[in-house]
This record gives C-alpha cells, structure tokens and sequence, in this order.
C-alpha cells in the first residue's frame, strides 16, 4: 500500500481489500512472504534492544531522577537501543520489503540477496538505514515514553499485569506507528527503489532521507506521506502488545527466580 505509482491490479482502497485481493490473486501464502527473513533478524536485533533499553533506562533514571522514573530518561535509552536494534534488523528488511512487492521476481530469501549484492553491492543493505535510523529513533522515543506513561496510569505500582502491559503496548505502538508513517514511506522508497521507472526525471538510485522525501512528494504529493498509515498501525498495535507481554513476562519469571534464589542462601 506504500508504492508510490503501483500496477493497476495492486491498487487497494483499504487493508482487508489488499489481503484479499493479494490471497487471490496471488496465492494465500503470498502475504506471509519475508517471514523467515524477519524472524531470522528479529532474534538478535531484540536482544540488543532490550538489553541496551533496560540498562540505560535505570543508569539514566539514576542521574535524571535519582532513582525514579524519568519519561526523558525512558525515550533517550529507547533511542541508542534503536541504533543496535536496526543495525541487525536493515539488511533484513531490505529482504522483506523487495520480496513483497508486487510482481517481485525473487522466489527465495537466498536469490533476493544474491541479486542485491550482485546488482548493487554490500551498501545495498543498508542504503535506508539512516532514514530507517531517523525514522525509529522517534518511534521508539514516542512509543517508551507512551508505554511507560500508561504503565503509571493502568499499573501504577508496576507489577506484573498482562492486561495492562497488553493495552500500553498497543496503545503505545499505535500512536508511535501513526506519527512516523511518513517517514516509513520514505523508507520503503529507500529499500524499494521502486521510483527508478516512475518519472523522467527521476533517474539513478535515491539515496537519503532528504532525497526521498522530495521523490515522494514529486511523485504523490502531502497525501503519498501517509500512504499505508492504516495498515502501518494495524500492523504495529498486536506487534507492539505481544513484544511487550513477551518481554514483561520474562522479565517477571527472572526476577523471580533471583529472589528466591537469594532468599534460599
């Protein structure tokens, strides 16, 4: 739904018409491809995410606040673990995003990479990562800072409860997902390079975020910006909710453990 000037059978009015449509059309797994690649990134890429956010949210909480909560020390520490986050996940999502266009000649994970690094090189995989970098630092500074203020709200004493961690994240994927689509469009732009055969006088690769920004204006003017929102947030409020159930309850299960642990010595 991001394509700037997409093949008249792909042009869809809403989320369940592009689904169905795809199904059809397409084949009812054609919606699931990228997949494996996606899970093969995500696994590192959260480790780091995690790890980094939750040591330097109590390191900077420690220096902000003095040991308190702190909204800016929360946004800070999701922003330099976006940084690792995304350097695991870009050449992953290069992958995905030209596996799911419509028409992509690439049947396997393997002849997408081969293809890119043969056709344009290593930096291929990470031509979109500074505006991928620009784009998330927002999203995730939006999405902790929304999260950890509904926590205060919905679980004010902040033990564990599912059904407040399953909302907050929701909520917070919602909002962070809606206030950064243009700057997804622009990265899908980036990872596509679908603009080369759309214009005259558009020619050789975009590169930057400054560059696609004015593609997508050129080519689709305010509204292109925000092409997708709808299924960006669809996509990102149960994403955003399991994540954060997954890790609250792991995070329970640790903790724990440690106590009891230390209470048996």
């Amino acid at each position: 739904m991001q394509s700037l000037r997409p093949e008249p059978a792909a042009r869809y009015r809403n989320v369940l018409e592009a689904l169905w449509r795809i199904a059809r059309t397409e084949g009812v797994w054609r919606p699931m491809r990228g997949m494996n690649i996606t899970a093969t990134g995500a696994g590192p890429a959260h480790d780091l995410y995690f790890a980094c956010y939750e040591k330097l949210k109590k390191t900077l909480s420690d220096v902000i606040h003095a040991g308190g909560n702190s909204h800016v020390a929360n946004g800070a520490a999701g922003c330099v673990a976006t940084l690792l986050h995304d350097a695991a996940m870009n050449p992953a999502e290069v992958v995905k995003q030209r596996m799911q266009m419509y028409n992509s000649p690439y049947q396997r994970v393997t002849d997408c990479v081969r293809a890119v690094w043969r056709n344009e090189g290593a930096g291929a995989f990470y031509r979109s990562y500074t505006t991928q970098l620009t784009m998330n630092i927002p999203f995730q500074a939006i999405h902790f800072m929304t999260y950890e203020f509904l926590q205060e709200q919905l679980n004010p004493h902040r033990q564990y409860n599912p059904g407040s961690h399953v909302v907050s994240g929701a909520c917070a994927g919602a909002v962070a997902a809606a206030a950064t689509t243009p700057l997804d469009v622009c990265k899908t732009l980036l990872n596509t390079q679908e603009s080369l055969a759309l214009s005259s006088n558009i020619s050789g690769h975009i590169t930057g975020m400054a560059n696609a920004f004015r593609t997508v204006y050129q080519v689709g003017g305010v509204t292109a910006y925000f092409r997708g929102v709808q299924a960006r947030v669809i996509y990102q409020m149960p994403s955003t909710a399991i994540a954060w159930s997954v890790y609250e309850f792991f995070k329970y299960i640790l903790t724990k453990r440690q106590e009891e642990r230390r209470a048996g010595k």
